[in-house]
């Protein structure tokens, strides 16, 4: 199996120049936390967009759809900025036949205290398990992006759906068996 990661920028891919938080949006950060990792399974990363996702428009949207629609792997991870994460993850929902797995941080990834290689982590794991569908693996968590928003006080995603676990609850999981 083959994961196609996509960089899209956000904070995950950022980089500050000096104390009055003055950045860019750098190569993608998921390279090196790949390689640090030590992973057993093929992967290509290759940066779509490199914008805050305050700064995304309608146009990188479609980019992005059309990207993952055209690539040959089924397994995709997208790292995306958190603020606008949910919109983008909803215009992919019109991709069948694929497992696409949105993850970003709260911090830049090459700060010690980001969530990024725990955040990245969780969309590899994921998208290796999940049926067909678009999600969210961020905050320790796997959600539907129809049920979920960015709790910025809490600096972390909540769900906002009727269930109480949102993807681990769903039908579309296989059976337990006795």
């Amino acid at each position: 199996m083959k994961i196609k990661f996509f960089a899209v920028g956000g904070t995950i891919d950022k980089v500050y120049f000096d104390a009055l938080s003055t950045y860019q949006v750098g190569p993608p950060g998921i390279e090196s936390i790949i390689r640090d990792a030590r992973v057993n399974f093929d992967y290509e990363v290759v940066s779509l967009v490199k914008k805050d996702s305050l700064d995304m428009t309608p146009q990188d949207r479609e980019l992005i759809l059309d990207a993952v629609q055209k690539e040959e792997s089924r397994h995709i991870v997208i790292t995306h900025g958190t603020d606008t994460m949910v919109e983008t993850a909803m215009v992919l929902k019109r991709i069948k036949g694929k497992v696409i797995v949105l993850t970003g941080a709260m911090e830049p990834a090459c700060f010690k205290s980001s969530d990024a290689a725990f955040n990245l982590g969780s969309a590899v794991a994921s998208v290796q398990t999940l049926p067909n569908g678009v999600y969210l693996a961020i905050s320790g968590r796997v959600f539907d992006p129809a049920g979920v928003k960015k709790d910025r006080n809490r600096k972390q995603f909540v769900d906002v759906s009727s269930t109480e676990d949102n993807i681990t609850n769903m039908a579309a999981l296989p059976p337990q068996s006795k």
